[in-house]
């Protein structure tokens, strides 16, 4: 073993890029390390939330960069290139910063990939754009050889500038947990269609830029609006676990306010998989004052994006860093996936 305590012949796994507790272990072992944050006071490497921000005069420059891999490339509700840029901009969303001033863009492609899906892509990048009100700027474009990637990856970076940040640490004992609408749509509407299954009912990834519905919830919320995170890999479970954990407060969930399509809901139980486990592409996190609370929710249902938002529960002294479930017959601990249930969900 290391002074790490990792053995020297340790192997990355696929559970290490999944979005659960395995992927924060590697990211803070190998990246992280002694990261400080900037002088600034901004928000950097060390901080691990959905981007970065540096101070620029009297606002904050807020950057972030993905890259999207998922397999199939098109899926019900969406695709991979508007996955990328929806992907990027909620990041920057989840910050604070919903004016979005750029995107880039680079791509990967394997040699013998269709021309006719690199051109559908390319205009599912274009509409994605035009619905959040940003545009691709510059990027790049590699050919690899067959057999190097699985057809294609790309990646994307994002900058915005806002006057406020909002961290996904700031939750505080009484705050509210507010989620924008459904739960595990794009997990296992994938996942359905990577396996083939046959199952009723429509399964649709909800993948869309969320910089328009956050913009109305801080304007609805203002200072009320204290942490935000969007629930991708690893599911609202992930997410719920590491804003506690940072934020040193237990969060109280009531299953029954948690929304989920039936569809959803029945290819869960029908599988045996927990949708609070499930990647979402279009959704987010909000915790809140509790005098904002109504007005926020009141926000985010008058747009299209946020018509089944609910309050889902509040954070407690009780288990800090943990998330307990209240399931109407007795409380349980709501576990955290180590790895996504499914690798190359986004």
């Amino acid at each position: 073993m290391n002074a790490s305590g990792i053995a020297p012949d340790a192997k990355v796994m696929l559970k290490h890029g999944a979005g659960g507790r395995a992927m924060r272990e590697l990211i803070q072992q190998v990246f992280v390390g002694d990261a400080k944050a900037p002088a600034d006071g901004g928000i950097g490497l060390a901080a691990m939330d959905d981007g970065a921000a540096l101070r620029v005069g009297d606002q904050w420059l807020v950057m972030t960069t993905d890259s999207y891999v998922v397999k199939p490339p098109f899926f019900p509700g969406g695709d991979i290139g508007r996955l990328a840029v929806s992907g990027t901009v909620n990041d920057l969303s989840m910050m604070g910063a919903t004016e979005i001033a750029a995107l880039t863009c680079a791509v990967i492609i394997e040699e013998g990939f269709p021309r006719a899906d690199l051109e559908r892509i390319k205009a599912s990048i274009s509409a994605a754009c035009a619905e959040a009100g940003t545009a691709i700027v510059t990027g790049d474009t590699k050919v690899m050889g067959r057999g190097e990637i699985d057809g294609i990856v790309l990646n994307t970076a994002g900058v915005a500038f806002t006057r406020r940040l909002v961290p996904d640490c700031g939750l505080a004992l009484g705050d509210q947990i507010i989620v924008t609408g459904t739960i595990g749509d794009h997990g296992l509407a994938v996942m359905a269609l990577r396996h083939s299954l046959e199952l009723e009912g429509e399964l649709r990834s909800d993948v869309a830029p969320l910089n328009g519905l956050i913009r109305r919830a801080l304007e609805a919320g203002g200072e009320g609006v204290v942490a935000m995170k969007d629930p991708t890999r690893g599911g609202l479970a992930s997410t719920l676990h590491e804003m506690a954990a940072k934020s040193r407060v237990g969060i109280m969930l009531k299953a029954s306010r948690i929304p989920f399509n039936t569809s959803v809901q029945a290819t869960g139980e029908l599988l045996g998989i927990d949708p609070m486990h499930a990647a979402n592409e279009g959704k987010a996190v909000l915790g809140v004052r509790p005098d904002a609370a109504a007005s926020v929710l009141a926000a985010l249902r008058s747009h299209p994006l946020g018509m089944r938002a609910e309050i889902v529960g509040s954070c407690v002294a009780q288990r800090p860093g943990f998330v307990i479930l209240d399931t109407g017959f007795g409380l349980r601990l709501l576990t955290e996936p180590e790895g996504e249930l499914l690798p190359r969900i986004c």
